[in-house]
């Protein structure tokens, strides 16, 4: 009998590299298809108890997974027909919010124009150019943006249905899984199963209660800084605001904008002010022991995999990343090959100092 094949270092990693950009291309080129099912999956996997405590009670599987869905899609469609209310009252006072924006950058013509001794006819005449430019980039960004929304609307549609297939064939999907391993590993697959699903419950459960009180100190704010539509701007702060890293960022810029146009730049000033504030209360409190804490997945991995999901996946990517990256851990962790890449992704442990030295023994 022939020994077995020994590939020379450099070979392996050429494979593996290859492999990866290949990987990486495909979910790249398929992300249409791919992010709605991870999206559906994960849907699925926060209803399922739902379903579960439906299906002990002797209700038909098949009516627990619609009522189940029915709640979600009812709870969702409220939330949005709320902030639609919003949108609405936005957009009426929208000519009123013209006239301001039209007023203010008056005053920075006039201001620019005795800060730098230059005619205000030529600024006035380079603001108007810059803005047909504007306009224009914007008509053509609203025609793409409209052809993109259709698209997502289809992609919408299907979200529900594949969350009921998901759910309907959830033990089929199982049985699959365990198929696929020998009958002495079903322990060890059903440990990663259990594992991922109360990551992805616990994680968007966190998420959920970060918003709600992010939304709740937002607006609150804003209210009392007296910044129109404080509520609007404080609801859409907070769903932004669960983009990690990016988000908390994005969320000033609105309401700092509304303030400046409808108030003066010393309330602008203030909103940064309170809204770093409110930043730093999430960052160091509500995040660690509301989100952070269920996930276990470091802070440096954190950022380049919420950058690598914004590359691949844009937006969808961003928020998608930290839940897949806690779920490969977990994979990784039950897999004694790569187990030290999963305690790379992990938190490093708090009570155990690392010797310098190239024996790798740990100080006491």
């Amino acid at each position: 009998m022939k020994d077995d094949l020994i590939l020379p270092f450099y070979v392996k990693t050429s494979i593996i590299i290859i492999g990866l950009v290949a990987f990486v291309v495909v979910l790249y080129i398929m992300q249409s298809i791919i992010v709605p099912i991870i999206y559906s999956t994960i849907i699925a996997i926060v209803l399922s108890p739902m379903v579960g405590f439906l299906t002990k009670r002797k209700v038909n599987q098949v009516f627990a997974i619609s009522i189940t869905l029915f709640l979600f899609i009812a709870i969702t469609v409220t939330i949005v027909a709320l902030l639609s209310v919003q949108m609405m009252q936005f957009s009426d006072s929208f000519p009123k919010l013209i006239e301001k924006i039209n007023q203010f950058a008056d005053s920075m013509e006039l201001w620019a124009s005795d800060r730098f001794n230059v005619s205000k006819l030529k600024i006035h005449s380079l603001v108007l150019e810059k803005r047909t430019q504007v306009i224009g980039d914007g008509g053509t960004l609203i025609g793409q943006t409209i052809i993109n929304t259709g698209s997502k609307l289809v992609v919408l549609f299907l979200i529900p249905v594949y969350v009921f297939m998901i759910l309907l064939y959830q033990n089929h999907l199982i049985k699959f899984i365990h198929k696929l391993f020998s009958k002495k590993e079903y322990g060890e697959v059903d440990d990663v199963l259990s594992s991922t699903k109360v990551i992805v419950q616990s994680y968007l459960v966190g998420l959920l209660i970060e918003a709600l009180i992010m939304a709740f100190l937002n607006s609150a704010t804003l209210l009392i800084i007296g910044i129109d539509y404080a509520i609007l701007l404080g609801v859409l702060g907070a769903i932004v605001n669960v983009i990690p890293y990016v988000g908390g960022i994005i969320s000033i810029i609105p309401p700092v904008i509304i303030a400046i146009i409808s108030k003066s730049p010393s309330d602008a000033l203030l909103v940064v002010i309170v809204y770093l504030v409110i930043q730093f209360f999430d960052v160091h409190y509500i995040v660690p022991k509301v989100v952070a804490s269920k996930v276990k997945i470091n802070a440096l991995i954190s950022v380049i995999v919420v950058l690598a999901g914004g590359a691949l996946w844009g937006l969808p990517g961003t928020f998608l990343s930290i839940p897949l990256t806690a779920i490969i851990k977990v994979i990784f962790d039950h897999i004694e090959q790569v187990k030290p890449w999963g305690f790379l992704l992990g938190v490093p442990p708090t009570n155990i100092a690392y010797s310098a030295n190239t024996t790798g023994t740990n100080k006491p």
